[in-house]
């Protein structure tokens, strides 16, 4: 459920909430010492509160650096039972993901204080980044608490936000608004999907998901079932799924906006994704501990699903796609086994030596679908490996380019987006890990260097295709505790990034 935003050009005192969280840049103390500088949204506090707020800033040294935060109980003295200062830092470097981080903090902090209605308070400057603010205030407000009953249920949710901004509002601040909130729903939604418990989100319920949310936004879409996969050819998603009696599922969803029908050589799009619903480790299990996690190993697909619920609203004007292969890796009596071989889509025959490793078997039939559209680029994502974790960490993803222009540009949507992702090499040596004695290729290499021989794999099933990029986002997907604008669970770590990318190439495209 998406929050009742408003935007107002008032001065935040005057607003009525439960929290009133404001803005301040590293300057703000000096700034207020001269007549000719622009309003604070910090005017009229101090006084209210019998100058408490002052007090307090000089007790904690708060000088409106990055990061610092301030909290004050009001005591009945504001329309608000607590006001939060934010630290914004140098207003010069202030990026739209510092914007969006800050909105995200304020929410997080009214959820703390179970309030109800919120008053964001924009200092000078601001106004024109409102989209943002809306995007932030709408992941840090994200909760999943669908199965919670009775005391469990949450007592007060965060359903009001106010935007206060000292300046004249542009007439693109309603839509700006409801940009973000789009924004963010797509990044809820993929959260949404890879926290539901696996007896909920299969195969087939996830493709359902697809459906409805292409048919909400008006996207065509095309699923394979078991039956289509098998007769399709696509032979890796079938062995890996087979095993289970949630069948495997393959996923197309298409925006073609209509001034691109018929124009020769559209700009065009396609990102793929793992969606892996729950991950026994088949045949080769996993151990106990830490398996009811694999329920994110589809935050890949999740992740391309809630994409495209952005694209849809935002409605870019460059053909933009989504593949996703859906299966669950079960170890029963018709599960594929270490040693079997199986062809592929694309045709290459794959030897198994891990049923664990079953990610970049679906995703090369994908891939090998994905193809076919001739993509200007294209973009797979996918919680692979735990190497990738292990050289990264759990708050950064890796990224695998094909060249370095395609890098390059991968690289400045991630500085656009905020998130965290570091390239990594692909050293050709490890390639020689995939030989198989009795097929085309082996699907893992050794234990060191996993990551890279994992990417060195997919690789195998792009084509001709020249600008891929393989994200591994097995360590930021999920978050055993809150942070930044991201929860506890599933982060939908990546949309942001990928939908960069296509404002990106819908803004290269019309200087063509």
């Amino acid at each position: 459920m998406s929050l009742k935003i408003t935007v107002r050009a008032v001065q935040p005192i005057k607003e009525t909430a439960d929290v009133i969280a404001i803005g301040v840049f590293s300057n703000f103390a000096s700034k207020a010492k001269t007549s000719k500088t622009p309003k604070s949204p910090l005017d009229g506090f101090d006084r209210a509160l019998g100058g408490a707020l002052l007090k307090q800033m000089r007790k904690e040294n708060f000088k409106g650096k990055k990061d610092q935060v301030l909290s004050i109980a009001t005591l009945g003295k504001v329309n608000a039972s607590r006001v939060v200062v934010f630290g914004l830092g140098d207003e010069t470097t202030l990026s739209d993901a510092d914007v969006r981080m800050f909105a995200a903090k304020a929410a997080k902090a009214a959820l703390a204080e179970k309030g109800k209605r919120l008053v964001l308070g924009l200092p000078h400057g601001l106004a024109s980044r409102l989209r943002y603010v809306a995007e932030g205030v709408e992941l840090g407000a994200y909760r999943f608490t669908k199965y919670f009953t009775g005391d469990r249920a949450p007592k007060a949710t965060l359903n009001s936000v106010t935007i206060t901004t000292l300046e004249t509002l542009l007439p693109v601040a309603k839509s700006d608004i409801e940009n973000g909130q789009a924004v963010a729903a797509g990044v809820n939604l993929a959260r949404d999907l890879s926290n539901e418990p696996p007896n909920v989100i299969f195969p087939a319920t996830l493709a359902a998901a697809a459906v409805a949310m292409g048919k909400e936004k008006g996207l065509k879409v095309q699923v394979f079932d078991f039956k289509q996969v098998v007769a399709k050819g696509m032979k890796l998603l079938q062995a890996v799924g087979q095993g289970s009696e949630n069948k495997p599922h393959l996923v197309h969803l298409s925006y073609i906006p209509p001034r691109v029908v018929g124009k020769k050589n559209p700009k065009r799009l396609v990102f793929v994704g793992k969606g892996v619903t729950f991950d026994s480790g088949g045949l080769s299990i996993k151990p106990a501990a830490g398996m009811g996690e694999m329920k994110h190993d589809m935050s890949g697909a999740a992740n391309v699903i809630g994409l495209m619920s952005a694209v849809g609203a935002l409605k870019p004007n460059i053909e933009v796609h989504a593949v996703l292969a859906a299966a669950e890796n079960m170890p029963d009596g018709s599960a594929y086994r270490p040693g079997d071989i199986w062809g592929s889509l694309d045709g290459k025959t794959v030897e198994i030596v891990n049923t664990d490793a079953e990610g970049r078997l679906i995703l090369a039939d994908a891939l090998a679908y994905a193809r076919e559209l001739k993509p200007d680029l294209m973009v797979d994502n996918a919680t692979l490996t735990g190497a990738c974790v292990v050289a990264l960490g759990n708050t950064c993803s890796g990224f695998y380019a094909s060249n370095e222009e395609t890098a390059s540009e991968f690289g400045s949507a991630l500085k656009e987006s905020g998130e965290q992702m570091w390239r990594m090499p692909i050293l050709e040596e490890l390639r020689d890990q995939l030989k198989s004695d009795c097929a085309d290729l082996k699907h893992t290499g050794d234990r060191w260097g996993g990551s890279i021989t994992a990417a060195i794999f997919l690789r195998e099933f792009i084509g001709e295709t020249k600008n891929w990029i393989h994200a591994d986002i097995a360590g930021p997907a999920m978050a055993d505790r809150a942070s930044g604008w991201s929860p506890k669970g599933a982060t939908g770590h990546g949309v942001l990034t990928f939908l960069s990318l296509v404002e990106r190439a819908e803004k290269a495209a019309k200087t063509v």
